[in-house]
């Protein structure tokens, strides 16, 4: 069987490591080679990968060549950065140009130049959700406490609004509360959404909803919770989450259960 040899762009948190060992456990011979991230990447996560390098923010002309010499074809891009650090590097030459032609200068557009110049050098940028089929959401209550009624509609109230905020490209995550919209993500990203939202909404019946955006690049940009997202509920007083099933990755389900169970999270997915 000859190998297949991937490359892992990898961001901050659980999702390099659990992309990594889902890798492994395909029935073929995978080698993992990794571009890492200084003030990101987990630097453990190098035991993960069979060869590593790593880099700032904004070198992508090193990365891509780094794939190419590694005898990457395919490249998965996982894991956060963070927002700030998208505007707070030193790009190389090749960013320079790339950033040069983008009429808009948001997340998506990044990635997707970034997906365009990997593509030139015969670099395939793969889903984001390859190998982790098993860890999307599925449709109904997930964990912690049952939804009651009035929850529930709060549930599909935030979707709804969440699913239009995302289309107009604002952000993909909202809080609200008894029909009224406490928080809408932005530039700021899902934790400080919570807390911003958590705050207004005193604690008491605060939803957050989580969804995809229309025509999703599963590539570079796929809706994720784990626990941390229970964790800032919790302290931020959001008893409810509700995502999109079949478009969410849950990480470490095992702890986002139990911490659901403890801090009575409501956690549903809906179609």
């Amino acid at each position: 069987m000859s190998q297949r040899t991937i490359g892992i762009i990898a961001g901050n948190g659980v999702y390099p490591e659990t992309f990594a060992r889902a890798a492994r456990r395909q029935p073929e011979d995978i080698r993992l080679v990794c571009t890492a991230f200084d003030g990101e990447t987990k630097p453990e996560f190098a035991e993960e990968v069979d060869d590593i390098t790593w880099l700032k923010v904004g070198q992508l002309g090193k990365m891509i060549k780094y794939f190419v010499d590694q005898g990457a074809q395919e490249v998965v891009m996982v894991g956060q950065i963070a927002p700030k650090n998208l505007y707070n590097f030193r790009p190389d030459l090749r960013t320079i140009a790339v950033l040069a032609k983008l009429k808009e200068k948001n997340a998506e557009s990044m990635f997707g130049a970034i997906a365009d110049e990997l593509e030139k050098d015969g670099v395939k940028l793969l889903s984001a959700v390859t190998f982790l089929d098993d860890h999307l959401a599925s449709e109904g209550h997930l964990f912690g406490p049952k939804p009651k009624d009035k929850m529930q509609e709060d549930a599909e109230y935030g979707f709804k609004i969440a699913k239009e905020s995302s289309r107009l490209d604002i952000g993909q995550s909202v809080v609200v509360r008894e029909g009224t919209v406490l928080a809408v993500e932005a530039f700021e990203g899902t934790n400080e959404c919570i807390k911003r939202g958590g705050m207004l909404g005193k604690g008491k019946n605060v939803t957050l909803a989580k969804v995809s955006k229309p025509n999703q690049d599963f590539r570079f940009d796929v809706p994720v919770i784990g626990p941390i997202t229970i964790e800032t509920c919790k302290e931020a007083g959001v008893s409810q989450i509700v995502v999109e099933a079949g478009c969410t990755l849950v990480l470490e389900e095992d702890r986002v259960a139990e911490l659901a169970k403890k801090h009575k999270v409501t956690v549903m997915a809906l179609k």
